[in-house]
Parts: structure tokens; C-alpha cells; sequence
């Protein structure tokens, strides 16, 4: 057993917790909606000064792990991204390309998997509703809510599972 591997997890979501998606939320406005230039676009996403803050504060105590909505074909382009950020290095949980579910259940089931080994410290998510389903499981959460809310991102989210 490592060291790292007896550290508390902090989990953190991506897009608007760590980085910045309202310059392609236009891609979510019109139907059908744009989803190969919403997630083609994300390597430009700038980073969330907040997100950024915190997920480094963490770092300190607990091993750092990435849980987002995107779909597995954009892993390239987010490992490039946390580390152009400078965020700490961690695994990177993401959904598969064919998962349609909502966000709050596909979280959540990774989310009690690594509890199955890990204590999980804490869980950094802007969807209120993972964030409401996670704490109804008995995890500490920590919403946020450094960006404004978008409906179009909402549904794609939670009614289309598809971040």
C-alpha cells in the first residue's frame, strides 16, 4: 500500500467547478445541439481561479481525483488541459461515449465505488442535483457556485447525459 493510497480523496467535476464553459455554452443554445464543437471547444475553457484554489488546497491532504460528465473521447484533450492548468495530477473518472444517463447517477455510482476503499473527503460539483444526490448518500459536498448557472447545460446534464 502507498502512501497516496491511504489518503482521503478529493473529488472535483470539470466544466464550471474547475474550468470555465461559458464561452461554448452557444454551442447548447440552438437544436439539435452542437455537441462535437461544445466538447471540441473545451481545451480553450479558462480556468476557474476558485476551483483552481481549492482543488490545490486539497492537494495537501488528500489525494486529488477528477470525476466529470465528459465523454470518454475527450480524455486527450482534459489531461492536457488539467496539466496546462497546473492542477494536481490525479485519475480522471470519465463517462462512457454511449452512457446517456444523467450526471447525478453516473457520478454517484463512482463516487460509492471509491468509497468502497477510500474515505472521500469531499466532493466539488456545480450540478446541484449530483450535489444533492451525493450528500443524501451521507458525502461532503461542497457546491460550486463561482459561475452562473446554465439552463442549457442543465439539460444537457441531467435530460440528455451528455456532460
Amino acid at each position: 500500500m502507498t502512501a497516496d493510497s491511504r489518503r482521503p480523496l478529493a473529488v472535483f467535476d470539470l466544466d464550471n467547478t474547475l474550468a470555465d464553459t461559458a464561452h461554448r455554452q452557444r454551442f447548447l443554445e440552438n437544436k439539435p445541439r452542437d455537441w462535437d464543437g461544445f466538447f471540441g471547444a473545451a481545451s480553450q475553457d479558462p480556468p476557474l481561479a476558485e476551483g483552481v484554489a481549492l482543488a490545490l488546497e486539497c492537494a495537501e491532504e488528500c489525494e486529488v481525483v477528477y470525476l466529470t460528465g465528459r465523454p470518454e473521447r475527450c480524455r486527450r484533450d482534459t489531461l492536457d488541459w488539467l496539466d496546462a492548468q497546473g492542477l494536481p495530477e490525479g485519475r480522471v473518472f470519465m463517462r462512457r461515449n454511449d452512457d446517456r444517463r444523467p450526471a447525478r447517477r453516473t457520478k454517484l455510482e463512482i463516487l460509492k465505488r471509491l468509497a468502497r476503499d477510500r474515505d472521500v473527503r469531499v466532493l466539488v460539483d456545480d450540478d446541484e442535483l449530483v450535489c444533492d444526490d451525493a450528500e443524501r448518500a451521507g458525502f461532503r459536498v461542497v457546491r460550486a457556485r463561482w459561475t452562473a448557472p446554465s439552463a442549457a447545460l442543465e439539460a444537457a446534464q441531467e435530460g440528455e447525459g451528455r456532460t
